[in-house]
């Protein structure tokens, strides 16, 4: 079983820039997907980043030009660069792990918080 751990979360300045890191339990991380949704109140989550085990990324509209998702496969690491951060970026974010045949997998989320 995959365990994943967000961190790099916190309170930032509109403008401002976080990085978050999500360390996976697993030796196979390289053929896993890898990426990051977030969550904020009221509202459902949603994709933010992905990036394929080819390392094919696509983003969401919303944070198109600002983030970057990548990967450290020797790590067993993803990140997610946050650039100009807005205030609406602000949620839950969490890490995910996919493959059709190793499974489905979760982190516990780390908050980012973005004041005006």
């Amino acid at each position: 079983q995959v365990q994943l751990v967000e961190s790099g979360g916190g309170s930032v300045q509109a403008g401002g820039s976080l990085r978050l890191s999500c360390s996976a339990s697993v030796r196979v991380f390289s053929m896993f997907n890898m990426s990051w949704h977030r969550q904020a109140p009221g509202k459902e989550r949603e994709l933010v980043a992905r990036i394929m085990a080819g390392n094919r990324r696509t983003y969401a509209d919303s944070v198109q030009g600002r983030f970057t998702i990548s990967r450290d496969d020797a790590k067993r690491t993803a990140y997610l660069q946050m650039n100009n951060l807005k205030p609406e970026d602000t949620a839950i974010y969490f890490c995910n792990a996919y493959d059709w045949r190793l499974g489905d997998y979760w982190g516990q989320g780390t908050q980012v918080t973005v004041s005006s």
